[in-house]
């Protein structure tokens, strides 16, 4: 475990556990979110896929996320491990939930200077609704993944419960 993609769906504790376990590891952690957005207004950073392709070429790493579409593959093709917190909609929902509305109430700062705002609860793009409306498709973009020949090498560990994820690393 030198390079590993923690993968689910949002507010499934990708970003926890990555921390957690890079800590563990010592491994450097890149939150892919922050490097995605790097402006005002959700700016996107211009030279994402720069900055993924430059440190998934180092020989250890952990990142937090399946990966934005245009990094997706490289980050898939040069890790190997992949942790899926592959959690039900009845284990993620209420964690995204509290989160954001911690995050509104307190003006959290996030990537980029951004915050979430009680207007933002309205859009599609808030993280409860899109948690909620790519949960069976962000489980299925990760099952596809992990079957597929491409990536056969890759070592994956698949947790169904926060308590599965907890013992296993608290075992390492």
């Amino acid at each position: 475990m030198e390079r590993i993609l923690v993968v689910g769906v949002t507010g499934a504790g990708k970003s926890t556990l990555a921390r957690a376990l890079g800590g563990r590891l010592g491994l450097p952690y890149h939150e892919m979110d922050a490097l995605y957005f790097n402006g005002p207004d959700w700016a996107v950073n211009g030279s994402f896929a720069e900055d993924v392709s430059g440190f998934s070429a180092a020989p250890r790493w952990i990142v937090d996320s399946l990966g934005y579409p245009e990094v997706r593959d490289l980050l898939w093709e040069r890790a190997d491990t992949v942790v899926w917190l592959d959690y039900p909609r009845h284990v993620v929902m209420p964690r995204v939930v509290r989160r954001s509305f911690r995050r509104s109430a307190r003006r959290e700062v996030l990537f980029g200077g951004n915050r979430e705002t009680w207007g933002g609860w309205l859009s599609r793009e808030h993280p409860v609704w899109w948690s909620w409306s790519q949960h069976t498709a962000r489980q299925e973009e990760v099952r596809r993944r992990t079957s597929d020949p491409r990536f056969a090498p890759l070592d994956c560990l698949r947790f169904a419960h926060p308590d599965e994820t907890a013992a296993w690393l608290a075992g390492l």
